[in-house]
């Protein structure tokens, strides 16, 4: 059974004494700090990530409603190239080759290239809700609002979209869910998220003592989710749509 001593100790590679902080920051002087920080970083990149989705997603979705055909073929194309390649592979091209394809993006801190590629992979996912969203509401909001002389845009805004995001959040509760869990990619590009702090600290320690307080962060954390789009759900709805009363 593991003792569950929190604190931090680490054998310098080098010279082979023992130090008091570990992964490479100053200040972690426990375990405990140590995965607190690595929470941090893992819900800072999912809230970011998540913000990116929901942005290009929700302009894709209505991107592949309009009536202009190759205006909805370009989001449909968007969303197969994001859909179909795996997120690891989606963050090595991120963190590997734009940088070098395009020299601007050498100087991006490696966690922005994580906040976009996870961001843009689950906006794909987005995208496909909000426009099954829309195109579940009857054609007739559309036409009444083109009636009553509303652009395109104001129909969008104004009509179509309050009931479309009404109808997706469920969904799209889990996809906000599952960009925490995703969040974990991260380690591979030595962001120091819960992923890696549990791999790192594995080494030092317990697997069970590490393993089992991470997997209670992250179920926390979408859990917490979860809870909040619950909320929003009930606060947004309609009386007497989607089995409201």
């Amino acid at each position: 059974m593991p003792s569950w001593d929190w604190q931090l100790y680490c054998t310098d590679m080098v010279t082979d004494e023992v130090a008091p902080k570990c992964f490479g920051a100053s200040g972690y002087e426990t375990y405990l700090d140590a995965m607190v920080h690595a929470w941090g970083w893992t819900m800072g990149i999912s809230m970011l990530g998540l913000l990116v989705a929901l942005i290009a997603g929700s302009l894709i979705g209505i991107l592949r409603t309009v009536p202009n055909r190759k205006l909805a073929m370009l989001g449909e194309a968007y969303t197969e190239v994001f859909r179909n390649i795996p997120l690891i592979v989606q963050l090595f091209l991120w963190y590997h080759v734009v940088p070098r394809l395009f020299p601007m993006f050498a100087s991006v801190p490696a966690s922005v290239l994580v906040v976009v590629a996870i961001g843009l992979f689950t906006s794909a996912r987005v995208a496909e809700q909000v426009k099954a969203g829309i195109l579940t509401l009857p054609k007739g909001q559309r036409y009444a609002g083109q009636a009553l002389g509303l652009t395109m845009p104001q129909t969008y805004r104004f009509v179509l979209l309050p009931m479309a995001f009404r109808i997706v959040i469920p969904p799209l509760t889990s996809e906000s869910m599952n960009i925490v869990k995703n969040s974990a990619v991260a380690f591979a590009v030595s962001i120091p998220e819960l992923a890696q702090y549990a791999q790192q600290a594995s080494e030092q320690s317990s697997f069970v003592q590490i393993f089992l307080p991470v997997t209670l962060l992250y179920f926390v954390s979408a859990f917490l989710i979860n809870r909040v789009a619950k909320f929003i759900e009930a606060y947004v709805r309609v009386p007497g749509i989607l089995g409201a009363k």
